[in-house]
């Protein structure tokens, strides 16, 4: 069962530096594991390291990336949240996305809250991806910094040579 709560909450989103950080463009365009095509809605994460997974999980990226940004997003008192966790939704992290894509379709459509909380499927569900309703009325209240450069550890990108 989806629990609500209010927050502060913190996020962050990291992305290609030549798009808008702080929209749900690429989403609505694509569609993604919580949302179906058309829907905006900004994936980002509950720390600075799951965002950073996310992009490794979700890139083919063999050597150090150029061009990447990253924003904070704050996510004040005011502002309503939804969190779901991965022992509330049977079959969540499915390939298929069937069971997460219909659930965070139904809280988009129903504007359930500005803010939906959801399980890391690059985290094995153990940390937590934070959605944004870009068409919710409260998405006018939620802030983000600008744009900073995205420092990458090399040692990431490392190839393993078998000892």
């Amino acid at each position: 069962m989806a629990s609500r709560y209010k927050g502060p909450l913190q996020a962050f989103r990291i992305a290609r530096a030549k798009f808008p950080l702080f929209d749900g463009a690429g989403a609505a365009i694509a569609g993604a594991r919580w949302n179906v095509i058309g829907q905006r809605v900004i994936y980002a994460a509950e720390s600075y390291a799951t965002a950073l997974l996310e992009i490794l999980v979700h890139s083919n990226l063999a050597r150090v990336p150029r061009g990447f940004a990253f924003i904070e997003i704050h996510i004040t008192n005011e502002i309503d949240i939804e969190e779901i966790t991965a022992s509330d939704l049977p079959k969540w992290d499915a390939s298929d996305c069937v069971a997460s894509r219909s659930y965070g379709s139904r809280w988009y459509i129903e504007m359930r809250s500005a803010v939906l909380v959801v399980p890391s499927l690059a985290a094995s569900g153990r940390q937590r991806n934070i959605l944004i309703n870009q068409d919710h009325p409260q998405f006018q209240l939620l802030s983000a910094s600008p744009p900073k450069h995205v420092k990458w550890d090399r040692r990431l990108f490392r190839r393993q040579t078998a000892k």
